[in-house]
């Protein structure tokens, strides 16, 4: 109670400054207390930024600095897609010939042959096939030229007479070992294909008694072959005789080097130059590794 009364009592100036010593204290409290409540406010907002949204639950709205994505390292669960692969190669297929104009090529003959009436003297030495030559009928192609050139091409000595084992003769009537048929792409198709070959329309084949010529092929060579006409018609003959003699299909022997009368030389000549014989001029045979 006296302590009270003494303030009371108290000259006016002091109460005056007692009272504003109580206010600048309850002033400096109020400025400590918003200051530290602004610290704190800054820091909360620090460590969200740096920390982030852990929980994955934030509004996604916009941050105050774009963060570079990562690249992929082989832990990484995200799929990238494969480069895609080059397309495979395509199967080799045979070079079309040139256009030939229509009265040069028949697609289609009549279905009928004439058989050559043409005839020769047999040649070669061991066991002798007899032959005869026929031609489809609407293709322009006379039977007994046709003749004529496939008993030249037999008898030639680069040919199969060479071995010594082999012998020919053309026959036009009478008991016949095989027939050489020349004819339209459309048939040649058809006799090859009851066979199980597919010629497409290019190439020739043998098949049963029948050595079955293209007329494509007769009359226009190949892209592939840079020899004359002549020489391809050779190489068509040698080729399909040759099967019905026993050989299989050859590859080139090297780059440079004549290739085989046994190789597939419309599919390309992988290297090798344009040959129509299976012997050379000194009776050589003309090998290649064997193929399918």
């Amino acid at each position: 109670m006296r302590a009270a009364s003494a303030t009371r009592n108290a000259p006016a100036p002091s109460r005056r400054r007692a009272r504003q010593q109580r206010r600048r204290r309850a002033r400096r409290r109020t400025a400590f207390g918003i200051g530290l409540l602004c610290s704190l406010t800054v820091l909360g907002v620090t460590a969200f930024m740096v920390l982030g949204d852990k929980d994955g639950t934030g509004s996604g709205g916009p941050t105050a600095q774009a963060r570079p994505i990562p690249p992929l390292s082989s832990s990484s669960t995200t799929t990238q897609k494969a480069p895609e692969s080059p397309a495979p190669a395509p199967t080799p297929t045979p070079t079309p010939s040139p256009t030939p104009s229509p009265s040069a090529v028949t697609e289609k003959g009549k279905g009928t042959f004439t058989i050559a009436t043409a005839s020769g003297s047999a040649v070669g030495k061991g066991t002798t096939r007899r032959y005869r030559v026929e031609v489809e009928d609407g293709i322009g192609i006379d039977p007994q030229a046709a003749a004529q050139q496939v008993q030249a091409i037999l008898s030639d000595k680069r040919s199969w007479t060479a071995d010594g084992k082999n012998g020919f003769k053309l026959v036009s009537d009478g008991v016949y070992d095989f027939t050489v048929k020349v004819a339209s792409p459309d048939t040649v198709d058809r006799i090859c294909g009851s066979a199980g070959l597919d010629t497409k329309g290019e190439v020739n084949c043998d098949v049963g008694k029948q050595v079955v010529v293209n007329s494509k092929r007769w009359l226009t060579g190949s892209p592939q072959f840079s020899g004359t006409l002549d020489d391809y018609r050779a190489l068509i003959v040698n080729h399909e005789v040759g099967h019905r003699i026993g050989h299989g299909h050859e590859g080139c022997p090297g780059k440079g080097k004549p290739a085989p009368a046994m190789m597939q030389q419309i599919y390309g000549l992988n290297g090798c130059v344009s040959n129509a014989w299976p012997y050379t001029a000194e009776g050589v045979y003309i090998s290649g590794p064997s193929v399918p």
